[in-house]
């Protein structure tokens, strides 16, 4: 069996190049879920595309965010070496889930292998949960599976600065989907939505909780000139393109 550390160290020049809009496409379920059609391939235009995605080798990657007093109380994120995956997120008070695929920028796949990486994530059994208990502040899981071989952890807080890192990895691709999913039925049925949305996208960039920056360049642009949403979210819009080229 290949060792994790030089299976991961493969994928890591991936982390020279920004890569790709987010693609978030839906589909209706027969499951508690809420999916929207799926988009046209020309929906996802890559950007800057230069080195190609490692290939599956199978191996799996999963996240959970649980804390049922938060207004997104349940958060799960499943994905593959490729950075292929899906989110599905719960709303507070909502009945039903929003389940959207997800494809990871390979600038923050690198960082997430790394983390893994730093970790010996399948080959260690330290436990990252802090002596300290802070459950009010929601409990994550982390999973990964190759072959036979899987390791799930939990904690609250960790004092492991790569664990803690792992976890804000995550859940800054969530944060960043999130925006995504509301954006997109903002301009579908809400488009009086949309500059309070742009004000909560600029302070997520401000706190750097936002998974790619880069990755929602072709959407802001989209934004600004979609005549269909108020001349403010369009200018801000146009205000956050300029930040991120910074």
């Amino acid at each position: 069996m290949i060792k994790s550390s030089k299976w991961i160290q493969s994928l890591l020049p991936a982390a020279l190049v920004i890569l790709s809009a987010a693609v978030f496409t839906h589909g209706q379920d027969s499951t508690k879920t809420n999916r929207r059609p799926t988009a046209p391939d020309s929906a996802a235009v890559p950007v800057n595309s230069v080195t190609p995605r490692p290939v599956d080798d199978g191996t799996r990657f999963s996240y959970e965010f649980k804390q049922p007093e938060f207004y997104l109380p349940h958060i799960t994120i499943q994905h593959d070496v490729t950075g292929r995956g899906k989110i599905t997120f719960e709303r507070k008070n909502d009945e039903v889930a929003v389940e959207e695929e997800l494809l990871i920028s390979t600038t923050a796949l690198a960082r997430i292998l790394g983390l893994y990486e730093s970790l010996q994530f399948l080959d260690s059994e330290t436990v990252y949960q802090s002596e300290k208990q802070f459950p009010h502040m929601g409990t994550m899981r982390i999973k990964m599976e190759r072959g036979t071989r899987k390791r799930e952890v939990e904690f609250n807080w960790s004092n492991n600065n790569d664990a803690a890192a792992l976890a804000n990895e995550y859940r800054r691709l969530a944060d960043q989907a999130v925006f995504v999913f509301d954006m997109s039925v903002a301009r579908e049925n809400q488009p009086l939505n949309a500059p309070k949305l742009l004000e909560g996208l600029e302070s997520l960039l401000k706190r750097d909780a936002v998974s790619d920056p880069q990755q929602l360049v072709p959407l802001l642009k989209e934004i600004s000139t979609d005549e269909h949403l108020p001349l403010i979210a369009r200018n801000h819009a146009i205000r956050l393109l300029k930040k991120i080229a910074k």
